[in-house]
């Protein structure tokens, strides 16, 4: 029993590639950041590959996966069926800005307004997909006022040090861009603090009693409902250790959070070829610290359900 590797991978690689196609419609259409074919196709290329990656690996969490385009049609109620309209629309002006700012090197005008528009698709995206998990009552974990917020955070978060490193790369990089990396960081640590604080003070108060209705005693779970592990025992009826999840804890504080703030901060004295080489280390040891943050997440997750089956 463990979380699923693909659902760990789509929430980190579409939550770093929405966060740098927002900042490249905004600031590239605002000519904040120049049109140049190079910088463009690359960061483009980054942004929608991961974007695309991430969507490909969570069909592979379906038992059909040949059956994922009926989730569209359920948007009025899923939160996880608007993640899917969504995230087709926004690739309509992340398509037309590619066009005019990668392909006609051009900035300003209907390229702005499509690069715009491409930046709010992927925030709302992202929000789309945070709501899938805040709104499930069952897991308390996940039930609450952080998550939604968390996931817009961390896009942002991964999605400027992403840039940053491309910046570096091409000699465009600025200070001022270093800064809201390291900010984003530190406000993105903070905020994972916070939420496992939150975790740990979480008192759930839904026993066996409550669940069957049952009084008079304490419930206790003879036989599982069924002969075999289900979905929910699988993925959300993960049991972790303690000591292992306050590793995991300190693994990603150190590799999502401490080791790219330094790295960060570093960039700032470093001449050229080394801010690059140190931009570029900073969003890949996050990026891999992010993958061990999102596994926690739905590890240390638990659901109602897993009462009946005595947990």
């Amino acid at each position: 029993m463990h979380p699923a590797f693909s659902v760990v991978f789509f929430t980190t690689a579409t939550g770093a590639g929405y966060g740098l196609l927002a900042l490249l419609g905004v600031l590239g259409g605002l000519q904040i950041i120049p049109p140049d074919f190079w910088l463009g196709f690359i960061g483009m290329g980054l942004a929608l590959g991961l974007i695309v990656a991430g969507l490909l690996s969570s069909t592979g969490h379906l038992g059909r996966p040949e059956r994922a385009w009926r989730a569209f049609s359920q948007w009025r109620s899923s939160w996880l069926s608007r993640e899917g309209v969504a995230s087709v629309i926004t690739f309509i002006p992340a398509g037309l800005f590619g066009i005019g700012w990668v392909l006609l090197g051009r900035a300003g005008g209907w390229v702005a307004v499509a690069g715009l528009l491409a930046t709010i698709g992927a925030i709302v995206t992202v929000c789309t997909t945070g709501m899938i998990y805040a709104s499930l009552k069952p897991i308390a974990q996940w039930h609450s006022r952080f998550t939604l917020p968390a996931y817009l955070i961390f896009s942002a978060m991964t999605g400027s040090v992403l840039l940053n490193a491309l910046c570096q790369g091409f000699a465009i990089g600025s200070k001022m861009l270093l800064a809201v990396c390291v900010l984003m960081t530190v406000i993105g640590w903070g905020w994972k603090l916070a939420i496992w604080r939150y975790n740990d003070r979480l008192e759930i108060p839904t026993t066996a009693n409550t669940a069957t209705g049952l009084a008079g005693g304490t419930v206790r779970s003879l036989e599982w409902p069924h002969t075999e592990e289900n979905y929910l025992l699988k993925e959300m009826g993960f049991r972790i250790a303690r000591k292992h999840s306050a590793r995991l804890r300190q693994i990603t504080q150190c590799v999502a959070f401490a080791l790219p703030v330094f790295l960060l901060a570093a960039t700032f004295t470093l001449p050229w070829p080394f801010a690059t080489a140190a931009s570029l280390l900073a969003a890949i040891v996050q990026f891999a610290g992010m993958l061990v943050e999102r596994w926690l997440f739905f590890a240390e997750a638990k659901h109602t359900v897993t009462l009946y089956y005595g947990r």
